[in-house]
């Protein structure tokens, strides 16, 4: 079977991330996989050496017009690129790129697969938006959902025709074996980007030193080039806490950074399914997360069982919350015995699994129409 993954580029982030993962999962087992991307990036996921690359961006001519002709344009791009290698299936990720893909193939010919990644509300529910999701959803095969709460946003039609898959967890971070000696360091591993809301944590953990002075909070993760680390480090600077916060920056080696961490701390304004938190849960580590749209830390977190959920943007029950498990080390622990239990949902071949089964399903009813 022959399948094109559809995406705006594979600059470092969670979809790009679980795009990557999952055209290297689908080539391992003999799959003819391209990625198919708007742009190209200079900091970029890095591919499995079986799948293929097309970019099919604009001409530098082409990228002064309008905003309408430069999205005609891609969709003539994407459409072209469809004609010519004929894939039997094109699985496509994040809003424009689902809108994109719908256009190019008009619901006839090659099947596509849409892709949620993030809280319908505020990214589909603007009118210009919603027209577009009336016309060119009813035209998908079909649609993949991180979670619940994002298959519920849509109609019962579309609704009938999708399957909540969640991400899986890298390898790397289910083989680590499990710390047995905890450091004082809350962590937190994510994007310094404004909705990741690492304001908010740098807040609460302020008043958390102050109880707690031997603890320290690294936050690592790219600059997400959007003004949030400029800001959190003036905020740093204003608490007089360079010597307790540290903006660590990226790194390829989370699982042995985070892994002896006496507290993990997810501060998010709204996610998807975060990868972040489900990798720290499967290194044992004791979580805390704010309980976010759309639903992704409430499917893989029990509150006090698996670890902890907060209100979004509430500084004193993140405080609260990091606090209890650090005072707490025996309680802390068994909710990280039981958050390892995502080791057995998410792992590369189950989340594989699940998606190619359900990939060769879309295809062959498609074929039999």
């Amino acid at each position: 079977m022959k399948i094109a993954f559809h995406t705006h580029s594979l600059e470092l982030g969670g979809t790009e991330r679980v795009v990557t993962n999952l055209a290297k999962k689908f080539a391992e087992h003999g799959y003819d996989v391209s990625v198919v991307t708007v742009a190209k990036g200079e900091r970029e996921y890095e591919l499995d050496s079986r799948v293929k690359r097309e970019v099919i961006a604009l001409t530098a001519q082409q990228a002064k017009h309008n905003t309408i002709y430069r999205r005609i344009k891609l969709i003539h791009n994407l459409r072209d690129y469809i004609n010519r290698e004929k894939p039997d299936i094109v699985i496509s990720f994040l809003r424009n790129s689902i809108f994109r893909a719908l256009e190019a193939t008009g619901g006839k010919g090659t099947p596509v697969c849409g892709c949620v990644r993030i809280d319908p509300v505020g990214h589909y529910d603007s009118f210009s938006r919603m027209l577009r999701v009336k016309w060119l959803f009813p035209k998908a095969a079909a649609f993949v959902f991180q979670t619940e709460q994002q298959r519920d946003f849509f109609d019962i039609k579309l609704r009938k025709k999708s399957k909540v898959i969640i991400n899986p967890v890298h390898s790397k971070y289910i083989d680590e074996p499990i710390s047995d000696c905890r450091v004082k360091e809350v962590v937190q591993s994510c994007r310094l980007t404004d909705f990741k809301n690492q304001s908010m944590l740098l807040d609460a953990f302020y008043e958390v030193h102050e109880k707690h002075p031997e603890f320290v909070l690294k936050i690592y993760g790219i600059d997400g080039l959007d003004g949030t680390k400029e800001k959190l480090e003036k905020k740093i600077e204003e608490y007089d806490a360079k010597s307790y916060i540290f903006l660590m920056g990226g790194s390829d080696s989370l699982e042995k950074d985070l892994k002896n961490a006496s507290v993990y701390a997810l501060s998010s304004d709204y996610e998807g399914m975060p990868n972040a938190l489900m990798e720290a849960m499967a290194l044992g580590l004791p979580v805390v997360s704010t309980d976010c749209p759309c639903g992704g830390p409430s499917m893989i977190i029990e509150h006090k069982k698996n670890g902890m959920l907060v209100p979004v943007g509430d500084k004193d029950k993140m405080r609260d919350a990091i606090n209890y498990l650090i005072e707490n080390p025996d309680d802390a622990e068994r909710m990280a015995k039981e958050a390892l239990k995502i080791k057995d949902i998410a792992s590369e071949e189950t989340i594989f699994n699940e998606w190619k089964d359900y990939i060769e399903e879309i295809v062959s009813e498609w074929n039999s129409k």
